[in-house]
């Protein structure tokens, strides 16, 4: 074989924080790939690992993702507006031993994507990607890559893009492409086509795509499914070769970016990328080109798109040329603050004074369809009132004024040196990610920026350029723009359908005489000016903490500096990170808040109405930019029921957030609604019960919550809000007010007399009678009897939802002072099932593209859940896969070797020693231990799984929720031959008879 090195070797060239520890080096091999080796001193902090000591290169592990236990909310009633996540679970922080660590990690980004997928196989390079997952020469099985990652702490990922690929981490130099593996991988497309089928997000993506003109790179189906990969086979196209030839064409070493994060020298570092991408294929560094004649879009049309959920979205969007070129200039972003603004003056605050408009976004996406080679996608996302929907031709033609008011002023240097000073002050002082994340980040900006500025090419504003700013503006015309509607209350007989995803949809032409008077505006309303300059930005980075050589093995917990009847301050000063940042959290007790379902919902509005209140001085501290992967916030600030508390968060640099919190609790003392503002944010209000739990996911966790929850309410119930009167909300608020209780940590940097300051805004602020210990809601989960198997079905909430899902959730124990012992178990548990369940009801049965287990912590009850969600089997077959699965862990364990196990133990032991990334992660970890050593060996295990999950055994204590899809039958429950002992057909009665945990939290 012959000898591969580097051919270029550059030290000290990526510009960095002055702030940030680790070294970096970017090298070029024979081959073209360009990899940039980033050191990080903490991942073997006192040389655990020394260079050519106990390390492998093929031990480069990622990050755990999603691998810790969760800890269940309350599941107050929150519209889930958020379409990646769900918001019932939250990770619960890991324990932490006295060699903290960090983790490894390795990302590649391959500079081709979904823009080169074929007409007849549309899709393709997304099922190449899944194809890689299918074995290699060194991993031959299809699994066997997953399992050792697995076994050593580690998991892996990857995404495609329209212009790249990103891998994160696993990449293989020889993919084996296997033709058996290839059906089952398209139904693994299709699956996951599938989980994003109801959503309008998607729906509106591809609808665009279907929209746009004929014959341009925009006009495809990205995704892949079913449809579109088999279909290609039936006519006649070889897969295999397809994706071999796309594969053997562009992914060689001159499209590939390589970022490997590790704790080894970056010489080791280098000697390992050389010794595994070395053979990798040489290739041209020269981009995939792309070609479009004409624009994306034909101007004058308005198209209307039926939503699935209960919205109403205007979606603006103007083609701009490309601009990563500009990426120290930054028009865009220019034009994204102002036109996004919120503060007084702007276009969100004049239509939310309308009552047209609840929320407002522009800016340039992040994603790669919204940033190409061929074009920049500047949005305006509004989401509308039902008025508003009325108002459609209006509130564009505001919008156009706006625009003039912009032409008329020109662009002024003071905004663009604000934005400047928040990005540099970003950049300086910026939070570490994770490692996976920053690995991912940073192979992607590879491809977008020169090697200098690799990092700090997301936050730089270095030239000031108005007349660039002045012809962007130029684009910003109605022949330029699109126009969609996303609306549950379009009525038409002539709707059209878009082919992949089922959306219907009717196009308009707008009329003439309104696009020339969009044109020029003859006036721009008296309300529509500039923002005023910003009070927030920080301009003190002094750090607190003197001392600089704190040991970080010694860290010394949160020490309460106020217990009184009225508040309990926990403060830690940060030592460890050395920023001038700070997070400041407070769970507030509020009197009655959760007494009934009635006290619920006022509750929900008051606060609410509060947020709305808040907004425009909110917002002017935290100062988004849509679009930006690294966003430019100052004062971070989140407002939230969590029961029946009130949950403030306040997070940033630390200069400002006395000033923060003092204007927030002024108005939050006093704040009584307007009559305006009360019907808009009820409408709203409303809005989000009638799409919450639209997604299956969310709805089995809803209702596994219910059950164990003694106090969660019936979804249903939330219809009385519409009962609900203005006078109801006035006489509940000072009721709710008159007695509280404060449970706070301030932690960063901010000496103990700022925090007792900080106190003392909240007592001169909320003149209020503490609440008593008794009147403070503790919440209770219900206590399965002893061999409880109890199911729960219900059906989607959203009639076309093609998904069914069966959550699976075992009761263990309550939490105990020293549960250390339980929580170990569980998570190793984990560790050994993890793998084995993806790979069995996955990738062998192909039953789904969701397959998730975990530990579950609810109110400090241990639980542990096997979640399945399928578009293709119902739940009665979806249960009987699960439990064969889990009679099948026994033998798993059984022949485990003692390796194998040990090599599990020690990827546990490798999570729980996790150095927490930044300050906030810190922070989360102290704040969740406020609120609420392992030796384990496998013949533990073993009879911990047969004393929770055996049938025979007593405490193997289930609840089975099953949601069933638009396209499954509940009658088949009639002839499950598995015996149920109980059925529960209403979660209050059940609950009515139940016994309770005492309240632990």
């Amino acid at each position: 074989m012959s000898i591969t090195k580097a051919v270029s070797s550059l030290d000290n060239v990526v510009v960095k924080s002055p702030n940030d520890r680790r070294l970096y080096r970017v090298i070029e091999l024979e081959n073209g790939l360009c990899a940039l080796l980033i050191h990080d001193p903490d991942i073997y902090p006192e040389g655990y690992a020394a260079d050519g000591e106990n390390t492998d290169a093929d031990q480069m592990d990622e990050n755990d993702e999603d691998g810790e236990e969760e800890e269940d909310s309350d599941g107050s009633y929150e519209d889930d507006d958020d379409e990646e996540g769900d918001d019932m679970d939250e990770d619960e922080v890991k324990e932490k031993g006295d060699h903290q660590t960090k983790k490894a990690a390795a990302a590649m980004c391959v500079a081709m994507g979904s823009f080169l997928d074929p007409p007849e196989a549309q899709g393709l390079a997304h099922f190449l990607e899944h194809m890689l997952f299918m074995g290699s020469t060194e991993f031959p099985d299809e699994n066997e890559y997953d399992s050792y990652l697995s076994k050593h702490g580690g998991a892996s990922n990857a995404y495609t893009e329209m212009e790249h690929t990103c891998y994160h981490f696993e990449f293989f130099v020889a993919p084996l492409m296997k033709t058996e593996a290839m059906e089952r991988e398209v139904l693994a497309v299709d699956s996951e086509f599938n989980q994003a089928l109801q959503n309008d997000a998607c729906r509106l993506q591809q609808f665009q795509c279907y929209t746009s003109a004929k014959g341009h790179p925009f006009n495809r189906f990205s995704w892949g499914n079913k449809k579109s990969l088999s279909g290609a086979m039936e006519n006649g196209v070889d897969l295999r070769e397809c994706i071999v030839k796309l594969y053997k064409e562009y992914y060689h070493g001159g499209l590939m970016k390589l970022v490997v994060i590790g704790g080894e020298s970056l010489d080791m570092l280098e000697s390992w990328v050389v010794e595994l991408f070395g053979d990798v294929k040489s290739g041209s560094k020269v981009r995939p080109t792309l070609e479009a004649k004409g624009p994306i879009w034909e101007g004058g049309k308005l198209y209307r798109l039926e939503a699935v959920k209960d919205v109403h979205i205007l979606d603006l969007t103007w083609t701009l040329p490309p601009l990563r070129h500009a990426y120290v200039k930054k028009p865009e972003d220019y034009l994204a603050h102002l036109l996004g603004h919120e503060g007084r003056g702007s276009l969100h605050s004049f239509l939310k004074g309308k009552g047209w408009a609840t929320s407002l976004s522009a800016g340039v996406g992040d994603d790669g369809i919204n940033r190409s080679s061929l074009a920049y996608v500047f949005g305006m996302s509004i989401h509308l009132t039902d008025s508003g929907l009325e108002k459609i031709y209006d509130i564009i033609g505001y919008i156009y004024q706006y625009l003039k008011l912009l032409r008329d002023v020109s662009p002024q240097e003071w905004i663009f040196k604000e934005l400047q000073d928040i990005g540099n002050m970003d950049f300086r002082y910026a939070e570490e990610q994770a490692a996976d994340d920053y690995a991912t980040e940073l192979s992607e900006n590879m491809l977008a920026y020169p090697v200098e500025h690799i990092i700090y090419g997301d936050y730089v504003y270095q030239t000031w350029d108005p007349k660039m700013i002045e012809d962007l503006m130029g684009f910003f015309t109605p022949k330029n723009m699109r126009i969609d509607v996303v609306s549950k209350s379009i009525k038409s007989e002539e709707f059209q359908t878009e082919p992949w995803f089922g959306s219907r949809f009717i196009e308009e032409d707008v009329p003439s005489s309104l696009m020339e008077i969009w044109s020029n505006p003859s006036e721009v309303d008296n309300s529509l000016h500039l923002p005023s300059k910003n009070q927030f930005i920080p301009y003190d980075f002094s750090l607190r903490a003197i001392s600089s050589d704190a040991d970080p093995k010694i860290q010394s917990p949160p020490k309460c500096i106020i217990d009184e009847p009225l508040m309990k301050f926990w403060y830690k000063l940060d030592e460890t990170f050395k920023v001038p940042r700070a997070n400041t959290y407070f769970r507030i007790n509020l009197k009655g808040a959760y007494d009934s379902m009635k006290n619920c919902l006022l509750t929900e509005l008051f606060i609410n109405l509060l947020k709305d209140e808040l907004n425009e001085i909110v917002y002017q501290a935290s100062n988004h930019l849509l679009g930006r992967s690294a966003s430019i916030a100052k004062l971070e600030t989140s407002l939230s029921m969590y029961g029946d508390k009130l949950e403030l968060k306040v997070y940033g640099f630390n200069e400002k957030i006395p000033a923060l919190l003092s204007k927030i609790l002024a108005i939050a003392k006093s704040f009584m609604p307007s009559l305006d503002r009360f019907k808009v944010i009820k409408e709203n209000m409303e809005r989000g019960f009638r799409n919450t739990n639209m997604k299956p996911l969310n709805h089995s966790t809803y209702l596994r919550l219910q059950l164990l929850c003694k106090r969660i309410y019936d979804d249903g119930e939330v219809v009385h809000a519409n009962d609900l009167s203005l006078n109801d909300l006035n006489s509940f608020i000072p009721v709710v007010r008159s007695q509280i209780f404060i449970e706070a940590l301030c932690h960063g940097n901010l000496s103990e007399d700022e925090a007792v300051n900080i106190s003392r805004i909240f007592k001169n602020s909320l003149t209020t009678e503490p609440l008593p210990v008794k009147c403070r809601h503790g919440e209770q989960i219900t206590c399965f009897p002893l061999s409880a198997k109890l199911v729960r079905d219900v059906n989607v909430k959203n009639k076309s939802e093609t998904n069914s899902v069966v959550e699976l959730y075992y009761q263990i124990e309550p939490e105990e002072a020293q549960s250390t012992r339980m929580k170990a178990m569980l998570d190793l548990f984990h560790e050994i099932i993890e793998e084995p369940l993806f790979n069995q009801l996955r990738t062998k049965e192909q039953l789904c593209y969701d397959v998730d287990c975990g530990p579950r912590l609810t109110y400090r009850v241990h639980g542990f859940c096997f979640c399945v969600q399928s578009s293709k089997y119902g739940p009665v077959h979806l249960l009987g896969r699960i439990d064969n699965f889990i009679k099948d862990i026994e033998a798993l364990l059984e022949q485990l070797d003692e390796e194998s196990f040990g090599d599990y133990r020690s990827g546990v032991i490798a999570r729980l020693l996790e150095k927490d990334p930044s300050l906030l992660s810190e922070t989360n970890e102290l704040w969740s231990q406020i609120v609420d050593k392992r030796s384990i060996k496998k013949k533990d295990v073993i009879s911990w799984y047969k004393t929770y999950f055996r049938e025979s055994s007593p405490k193997c204590r289930r609840l089975a929720v099953r949601v069933w899809g638009c396209d499954t039958n509940m009658k088949e429950t009639q002839i499950d031959p598995k015996p149920v002992q109980q059925v529960i057909a209403d979660a209050v009665v059940f609950k009515s008879t139940s016994q309770f945990y005492p309240s632990l939290c």
